[in-house]
């Protein structure tokens, strides 16, 4: 795919692609074969109605409704009402980043061309895109069963004139915005209602988002426990390679070759090279068993993920070729919500092990430096409630980790018994993710004032950068200020990437 241009055929989209689309750089348009296949799928939609044959949300109620069956002058209207009805979400909407990763997924579905809906449909979908028109889409409101009904009504409301929608930083309501954006309103056609709000299409996208961005934090995490093991002057034994080899978990290697990278030239390690200490802390020693157990989580999560941006998950799904319509339930968000489930976990346990590393810093006990990282202890505090607010988010972490997939809740006069609750754990993982940046934020924090007291040795060369980039917004601390102003601008540098890409310069890409 071009750098400014993604075409979507249903089947090849990558978590990058939605990233970058999410971000709003580049257009979007369908291949000749995904309009091929969208087209046939519509003539097996259309050649059923003309038949006369009974089919679930075609021509019936939804849900417990669909023993009732609605006659051919009255589909559109059932079409219509199906939007207006599921627009029932509640709370604040969510990011612009995510419904254009939403709209993008629902449009790369619509691609396979097992949904029977028109072209013209998803070209719509892709002009709200391309043009920047989104949908405004409350949060709450999906119990992830037969699919995000409520969110993605409200993204659908948009494409039929009606709903909110934010255009050039104003929120408006949907006919609005579409004429501005010269966007001719849709009138939905027999299924094509159903077909728009049946599917993962919430879950998946705040999932893919905040995959993405553990992705990268997991490898800031690497140079924030290696800035850490430097600064307590830790030995890089428990990281020799040998005795991951003898335990071969993928992540377990790769982060034991990160810390060697990292830690090369590391004039603090060989000056205490005779130091009699054998073994450092479990939250130094045993870095490569649990940050090495996230990435193999998050190879997990990257799977699911990759497969579910390029699945059909409406109902019913249209097999042209088989000249058939069968109903099933792809909708279902289960093997979405194990994955956003199994992040959060992973990751809270990411951001618990720094905040213990952050606490070791600030401990004289274990660490060999001034209390709470200050040379002033009493008439000034230091960074003692850095570690209290890290605690506090790792403690938050804690509780937002309990599983939402294990919960269900019948709907629908219990037709829809068994939900998997997969937008909640989709939400639940971002905003651990999100702790998580803000408790590596503290500890590179903490991390490079204590390399500042072993100055003038210095760290190993990937750390070297790392303290460089940081210097140029956090200046050493000489006495008690506040200290979030120095968290927020770390944080930015690890949203930015300018953090990673830096380090990445000397010691080479990080796995």
């Amino acid at each position: 795919m071009e750098k400014d241009h993604i075409t979507l055929d249903g089947f090849c989209l990558t978590p990058e692609d939605v990233e970058r689309v999410a971000a709003g750089d580049p257009a979007v348009s369908l291949t000749d074969e995904a309009k091929k296949r969208i087209n046939a799928s519509r003539e097996c939609i259309e050649s059923a109605v003309q038949g006369g044959e009974r089919i679930y949300g075609v021509n019936t109620g939804f849900g417990a409704l669909s023993n009732v069956v609605i006659g051919p002058d009255q589909i559109e209207e059932l079409q219509r009402n199906l939007i207006r009805s599921h627009c029932t979400g509640i709370g604040e909407p969510f990011p612009e980043e995510e419904v254009r990763a939403m709209m993008l997924l629902r449009a790369n579905f619509f691609a396979r061309g097992n949904s029977g809906v028109r072209l013209e449909l998803v070209q719509t979908l892709l002009d709200l895109l391309n043009r920047r028109v989104h949908p405004v889409v409350p949060q709450k409101g999906s119990v992830g069963a037969s699919g995000d009904l409520a969110p993605l009504a409200h993204m659908s409301s948009v494409l039929i004139g009606e709903g909110e929608a934010q255009y050039r930083g104003k929120r408006l309501n949907g006919s609005e915005a579409l004429k501005k954006a010269g966007i001719t309103p849709v009138k939905l056609k027999a299924k094509e209602g159903l077909a728009m709000i049946n599917g993962t299409g919430a879950m998946t996208s705040t999932g893919t988002l905040a995959l993405l961005k553990a992705e990268r934090l997991s490898k800031i995490a690497d140079i924030a426990g290696t800035a850490t093991l430097d600064a307590l002057r830790g030995t890089l034994t428990a990281f020799d390679l040998d005795i991951q080899a003898v335990r071969p978990h993928p992540g377990q290697m790769k982060v034991a070759k990160n810390f060697h990278r990292l830690m090369e030239h590391s004039e603090i390690t060989i000056s205490h090279k005779d130091c009699p200490r054998i073994q450092d802390a479990y939250s130094l020693r045993c870095i490569p068993q649990v940050h090495g157990a996230v990435r193999d989580v998050l190879d997990y999560v990257r799977k699911v993920i990759s497969i579910e941006i390029n699945s059909a998950t409406d109902n019913p799904l249209v097999f042209p070729e088989q000249n058939k319509i069968e109903s099933g339930g792809n909708f279902h968000g289960e093997p979405v919500a194990f994955a956003m489930d199994f992040l959060g976990i992973a990751m809270s346990e990411l951001g618990g092990i720094a905040e213990r590393r952050i606490e070791k810093l600030l401990n004289p006990v274990f660490s060999d430096l001034p209390p709470f990282l200050t040379d002033k202890g009493g008439l000034h505090s230091g960074l003692m409630m850095v570690q209290v607010s890290a605690a506090a988010l790792a403690s938050e972490n804690k509780i937002l980790a309990s599983p939402a997939s294990v919960d269900s809740i019948p709907t629908s006069s219990d037709k829809e018994d068994h939900v998997s609750m997969g937008t909640t754990a989709a939400r639940k993982a971002k905003e651990i993710i999100e702790n998580v940046e803000q408790i590596l934020s503290m500890e590179i924090l903490a991390s490079s004032q204590g390399l500042h007291f072993l100055e003038p040795l210095k760290p190993g060369t990937g750390i070297r950068a790392a303290y460089r980039v940081i210097r140029e917004v956090v200046p050493p601390i000489k006495g008690d200020r506040p200290f979030h102003k120095d968290i927020v601008a770390i944080r930015n540098l690890i949203e930015t990437g300018k953090l990673l890409e830096e380090v990445e310069k000397v010691s080479g890409p990080l796995l």
